[in-house]
């Protein structure tokens, strides 16, 4: 009994005691598995974080080519578009020149006209006071030269002028 004795004394006897009596506590309550369950369970839980992730990569990477998709057609749209304005703009241009020659045209014959207009206004003005100069004039010459009997002379001449021409 001594060597009971003793061993009862020693604290690796009892050290040795309490880690069996855990182990087997332990091995009762079913630790091992409880543990085995809730790693699992944090496994699962990861790999469950880690697709979601996954997935959520994906659509990101998805959503960022639809998007560089995007801008290069917007890219694209907005040259186009450009490019239109700039042919409407020569166009617009193009007809703003034509219809600014076709106005200083019409302009310049409408000012020809009235210069002619006036040209002929004037030379029949010009004629008009020549023939009533020239009136007035020989109506002078013909007072001053004609007396009462050449004149009655000339008349007789016209009148017998006239019968011959009107037969």
């Amino acid at each position: 009994m001594e060597f009971l004795t003793g061993l009862f004394e020693d604290p690796t006897f009892w050290v040795a005691v309490g880690t069996t009596i855990f182990v087997v506590v332990l091995i009762v309550l079913k630790v091992p598995a409880m543990l085995a369950r809730m790693l699992d369970a944090r496994a699962d839980a990861i790999r469950a974080e880690l697709n979601e992730a996954k997935r959520l990569r994906e659509e990101a990477e998805a959503l960022m080519r639809e998007y560089l998709a995007k801008t290069a057609n917007a890219e694209g749209e907005a040259a186009a578009i450009v490019a239109a304005a700039k042919v409407e703009s020569e166009r617009m241009i193009a007809e703003a020149r034509t219809q600014l020659a076709q106005q200083i045209e019409r302009r310049a014959a409408m000012a020809e006209q009235k210069i002619a207009q006036a040209e002929a206004e004037a030379i029949a003005d010009v004629r008009a006071a020549a023939t009533e100069a020239a009136t007035a004039a020989a109506g002078e010459i013909i007072r001053a030269k004609m007396n009462e009997s050449k004149g009655d002379a000339l008349i007789d001449a016209s009148i017998r002028d006239l019968r011959t021409k009107l037969h």
